[in-house]
Parts: structure tokens; C-alpha cells; sequence
């Protein structure tokens, strides 16, 4: 029965992580988005987010967005500086169209930095992308 059920291969959908001024309280903050780099909009995206690594791990974040257009992205959550020495995992649900899609996206622990940055589609900015 397993085996019956087909969940497509994502492309063109992607989580980047952004270090970002902070307008108010002046600080480089990093933020995990999401991009939905393809020609159709994505609906009821579904991400579960949490850190962990072999001696911690923290709460499941839950988010959702309704509708992603096509070409564009949103912001899912802050990653406090204590977060990026573990391993950062992304599971993102979503619809395009009848269809379900899936996909987990994985930071390593301390790949988030500087160091890693590079151009990320659609943005305009550099961050650390997983495809």
C-alpha cells in the first residue's frame, strides 16, 4: 500500500538562511525563508522547523502559508545565535495544484556563518541556501 503512494520530486523550491539587519533593536539577526523559485504558486505550505544534535534538541516550530506565489518567498522564523551550532532541519509540506509535494532541508550544525554565504535566487541577497 505504501509503495502505491507517489510524492513527486520538489524542484525549484528552496530555504535560505539570511543574516539580516535588525531595524529596532540594531542587531545581525539570522532568519530562515523560504523560495519558491518556480511558475506556480504553492498552496497550504506546512514547516515543521527544529535544532538538534546527539545531546539537544529543541521544540518543533510550526508554520504556515496559505498561498506562496510563483517567484517569490517569505520569511519563517528568527534562529537565534544558539541554534546555529546544531543541526537546523526544515520539513516543508505543500500543494501545487491536487498534488502534494515534500521535502526536508537540513543545515549542519555551524554551517550557518559568514563564511558560507552566497547569492541566493529571487532575493537579491547573499545567505546559506539549501536546494
Amino acid at each position: 500500500m505504501k509503495k502505491d503512494i507517489v510524492i513527486p520530486e520538489v524542484k525549484d523550491v528552496h530555504v535560505a538562511v539570511v543574516q539580516e539587519q535588525h531595524l529596532e533593536y540594531k542587531t545581525l539577526d539570522w532568519n530562515a525563508y523560504i523560495i519558491n523559485n518556480s511558475d506556480v504558486d504553492l498552496d497550504t505550505v506546512l514547516i515543521v522547523s527544529q535544532g538538534y544534535n546527539d545531546a539537544k534538541m529543541t521544540p518543533p516550530m510550526r508554520h504556515t502559508i496559505a498561498k506562496l506565489p510563483a517567484r517569490s518567498y517569505a520569511k519563517i522564523e528568527f534562529l537565534q545565535d544558539k541554534v546555529l551550532a546544531l543541526n537546523n532541519q526544515f520539513k516543508v509540506t505543500f500543494f501545487e495544484g491536487n498534488q502534494m509535494y515534500d521535502k526536508t532541508y537540513l543545515f549542519r550544525k555551524n554551517t550557518i556563518n559568514i563564511k558560507a554565504l552566497q547569492p541566493l535566487p529571487l532575493m537579491q541577497l547573499k545567505g546559506v541556501l539549501v536546494k
